[in-house]
């Protein structure tokens, strides 16, 4: 490019951000909604009471995910399908964004009806004033409270109940959440471990027979797993697979 070239493009370049900001400078400003956050000293009682429980309840907020992940089918059905991948040696394939994504669809698709529940009896009502804080933490907890108690093995439970240096429990409504939670998580672990075991089995079967018959042709050099994949492949596809996977979840949870 010549140097008359060159000043035709800076010209050009010039005019357009003149023109830019000359439409910025003729343009209305965009009104911004003001923020004013303050701390102040006050001799309410109220006043301090209330900041502390909406500290609290964002606080709360932010462990939202983590409760729901473990208060929930979704442990099982994350691990499961994470099993059905690493069977099937497929590395990243499906990726883990489909597992959790699958994972979480079917935690939705199964807990609707806990949801529906927490929400008619406790969320409905505190929402139209009709009842506390308190109570409505107390009535949305108890569906999902009967959910884990349906999916927990009496032994775990047992555990954390013996652990807890408390009184015993008369029913099931004075299991407190601490104590229910890790019990139902570790019964969700032992279930998702045991269908993972059933699912690898025969994915296994294929690999020992590739593997004994690549030594018996005398092809050490060849890794099993190429020869054993697409065996694999065909086999979960003719199956449909995924469909009993998925089937299987589903029908545990019910």
């Amino acid at each position: 490019m010549n140097n008359k070239g060159r000043w035709k493009y800076f010209i050009l370049i010039g005019g357009g951000l003149w023109l830019i900001w000359l439409g910025t400078a003729n343009a209305q400003p965009i009104p911004l909604p003001e923020i004013d956050l303050q701390i102040a000293q006050s001799d309410d009682p109220l006043k301090v009471v209330g900041t502390l429980r909406l500290l609290v309840l964002l606080t709360v907020l932010s462990l939202v995910p983590a409760i729901l992940i473990l208060m929930t089918s979704f442990t099982r059905a994350a691990i499961v399908l994470g099993f059905v991948r690493n069977a099937l040696a497929t590395q990243q394939s499906p990726p883990n964004q489909v597992i959790i994504g699958l994972a979480l669809f079917l935690t939705f698709f199964t807990m609707a009806p806990v949801f529906q529940e927490a929400k008619v009896n406790a969320l409905d009502p505190y929402l139209a004033g009709t009842i506390e804080q308190e109570a409505a933490l107390e009535l949305g907890a108890k569906p999902f409270k009967e959910f884990m108690f349906k999916h927990t093995r009496e032994k775990d439970l047992a555990l954390f109940v013996n652990m807890s240096n408390q009184e015993r429990p008369e029913t099931k409504e004075d299991v407190e959440l601490t104590t229910l939670v890790p019990a139902f998580v570790i019964s969700e672990l032992k279930t998702a471990f045991q269908m993972g075991f059933i699912i690898f089995i025969p994915f296994l079967v294929i690999d020992i027979v590739v593997a004994s018959t690549l030594m018996a042709m005398g092809m050490f050099m060849l890794p099993p797993i190429m020869i054993s994949l697409p065996f694999k492949l065909m086999l979960f596809v003719m199956v449909d697979g995924w469909y009993l996977v998925v089937k299987s979840l589903l029908e545990s949870f019910t």
